[in-house]
């Protein structure tokens, strides 16, 4: 199988905008999928600012695993509850926009969740769309070509190990 990334360009290292190690911020996130006629359908929302899709994601929180962040912004910014695995996807990297105008180096680390109920009432819903993509489409949706590659090598398989 031909390995996909977005835009066709190719994976870069992570950039530190001159930013000491300890200025990188990592975040958790929630690749949310469904099964459709025996076929993988992953969850993606928009950004609330630039309104590009993404998966949820969050900054870490006291006392939790990270994939127990990742299944809380799953359920904030989109809205989905499912069966959660406590092992990682991948990384990806990305620049996040702080409200203060600083961009700030992040890298994303990917935990599934099978989704098994999806609210209709949720924290962000006036922020953000939700939309559910084929693995390939939601490649081609996100921005970061990290996340491209997790997305469309993703086989709900993976996610059955633990």
């Amino acid at each position: 199988m031909k390995e996909h990334r977005a835009k066709e360009t190719p994976f870069s290292p992570i950039d530190l905008m001159g930013a000491k190690k300890t200025g990188l911020r990592t975040q958790f996130a929630a690749l949310c999928y469904r099964l459709r006629k025996g076929k993988p359908e992953v969850l993606l929302v928009t950004s609330r600012r630039s309104k590009r899709w993404i998966i949820p994601k969050g900054w870490p929180q006291n006392g939790m695993l990270p994939a127990q962040s990742a299944a809380i912004e799953a359920l904030e910014e989109a809205g989905v509850e499912g069966k959660l695995n406590n092992e990682s996807l991948g990384i990806y990297s990305y620049t996040k926009h702080h409200v203060s105008g600083r961009l700030i180096p992040c890298i994303g680390i990917v935990y599934s969740l099978k989704v098994k109920t999806v609210h209709d009432r949720y924290r962000e819903m006036g922020q953000r769309k939700r939309k559910w993509f084929s693995l390939a489409e939601a490649a081609r949706k996100v921005s970061e070509p990290e996340l491209a590659h997790i997305i469309y090598t993703f086989s709900p398989k993976q996610a059955r190990k633990s």
